[in-house]
């Protein structure tokens, strides 16, 4: 059995990023591996689980706002992880059933669980295809005009950034990314971050975390948000800037209350102006 899950290109004995999180938001689709350290991650975060609640939430205000407010008809989903109710194509497809939506992921099980989910359709594509490979990207998403890179993208990068590492040059990604998107467009991060001197005790756990998905995963890092906003480049940071999920344009203002664990994990959405 263990040798039939690999060749199918993946291994239910060793736990997956996007499994656990599919565990945190209440997903089905994950196995006791992925639910062992999901555990070992709540007890050292507990606010793991709504957390991932909250980044769900944020990718619909987020893309709501980008396609009913901005206008954006053509999104690029990279580490799309598995497909769960509002996914991106659902959640513009309220707006404009035309809208098209290309979901990249480099995890065999993903792309498989999507391909039979979400499926290719006129209006969307799924690529198997890693983020440190962007060209490969960007020349699958424009393949047969799917993608009109004359037009403005939104390009959405949640909770997958982090799990480069700094060896593999993430600012060498980024600007190769941003350089292909037109103006009008625009640039959607989520990151695991370290705040640094002045939230010490969120620091600290911040460190610790990194260590844990070191460990199980092999990747995630914990960067201060000056870091993460140089990702943006010279895009323009929409109000409120880089924040807290839950700060990011609530539906509800003030209606949230945030404890430690909410510092680990923020977002932002910028502008390319010209």
């Amino acid at each position: 059995m263990r040798d039939e899950q690999v060749s199918m290109g993946f291994d239910i004995t060793t736990p997956n990023v996007a499994r656990v999180y599919n565990y945190h938001i209440g997903g089905k689709d994950n196995f006791a591996v992925d639910r062992e350290v999901g555990d070992q991650i709540l007890r050292l975060v507990p606010e793991a689980r709504e957390s991932g609640r909250e980044h769900r939430a944020f990718l619909r205000r987020m893309v709501k706002y980008l396609t009913g407010d901005a206008g954006v008809r053509q999104f690029i989903d990279i580490g799309s992880g598995l497909p769960s109710a509002g996914n991106v194509h659902e959640v513009a497809r309220e707006i404009d059933p035309t809208v098209r939506v290309v979901y990249a992921d480099n995890d065999p099980m993903v792309v498989l669980h999507a391909k039979v989910l979400i499926g290719a359709t006129s209006t969307t594509r799924i690529l198997e295809a890693d983020l440190r490979d962007p060209d490969t990207i960007l020349a699958s998403a424009a393949e047969g005009g799917f993608i009109d890179f004359s037009q403005p993208v939104g390009l959405l990068l949640l909770a997958i950034v982090h799990h480069i590492p700094d060896s593999d040059d993430p600012a060498r990604i980024m600007g190769r990314l941003r350089a292909a998107l037109p103006p009008g467009s625009y640039l959607a991060i989520s990151h695991f971050c370290n705040p640094g001197a002045e939230r010490p005790e969120d620091a600290e756990l911040a460190a610790a975390s990194e260590r844990l998905f070191t460990e199980k995963f092999g990747t995630g890092r914990w960067r201060t948000p000056e870091e993460i906003t140089s990702y943006f480049g010279d895009f323009r940071l929409l109000e409120p800037g880089l924040v807290p999920l839950p700060q990011w344009r609530p539906e509800t203002p003030g209606g949230w209350k945030l404890s430690r664990g909410f510092y680990q994990f923020i977002g932002g959405v910028a502008r390319r102006d010209s």
